[in-house]
C-alpha cells in the first residue's frame, strides 16, 4: 500500500498511513488471554476495519479466528493472534490490510488509490 510507514511501538512494528495506524501488533495485555490458563497472548494483531458492522461481521462466528475484547468495545477493529493467521485465507488476509488501509488513508489517497486499483469492467 502507498505511503505507508513503520514506527515502533517498543520492538512490535505499527504500520500507518498519514500518521494514523491501520494494523499494529501488540504487547501482552490482560484483557487478550486464553481462557484456559490465563497466559496473555503475546502475538496479538490488531486491523482497523471500515465500520464496528464490519467488525461485528468478522468477530460474530466463534469459530473465526478474529475476535475482540472489552477493551475495544465500539472500536472499529478487530484482533487476530499471530499463531492463527494461517485460518484466513490469503484474499481475505490482503482485502481486510486494504480495508484497514483504506479506513485510515486520506480521502484523497483513498480515492486515487481506489481508481487506481479499479476492476475491470466485463460487460
Amino acid at each position: 500500500m502507498p505511503h505507508v510507514t513503520v514506527a515502533r511501538a517498543g520492538t512490535l512494528p505499527v504500520y500507518q498511513v498519514g500518521g494514523k495506524s491501520f494494523v499494529f501488533f501488540r504487547t501482552p495485555r490482560p484483557d487478550a488471554f486464553d481462557p484456559e490458563t490465563g497466559e496473555r497472548y503475546d502475538d496479538v494483531i490488531v486491523l482497523w476495519v471500515a465500520s464496528v458492522g464490519d467488525k461485528l461481521a468478522l468477530v460474530q462466528d466463534e469459530a473465526s479466528p478474529f475476535f475482540s475484547t472489552p477493551h475495544f468495545d465500539g472500536h472499529p477493529s478487530v484482533l487476530l493472534r499471530g499463531s492463527r493467521v494461517s485460518e484466513v485465507d490469503r484474499d481475505e488476509i490482503v482485502e481486510l490490510v486494504q480495508d484497514a488501509w483504506l479506513a485510515q488513508a486520506s480521502r484523497r489517497r483513498a480515492e486515487t488509490w481506489l481508481r487506481e486499483h479499479a476492476l475491470p469492467d466485463t460487460s
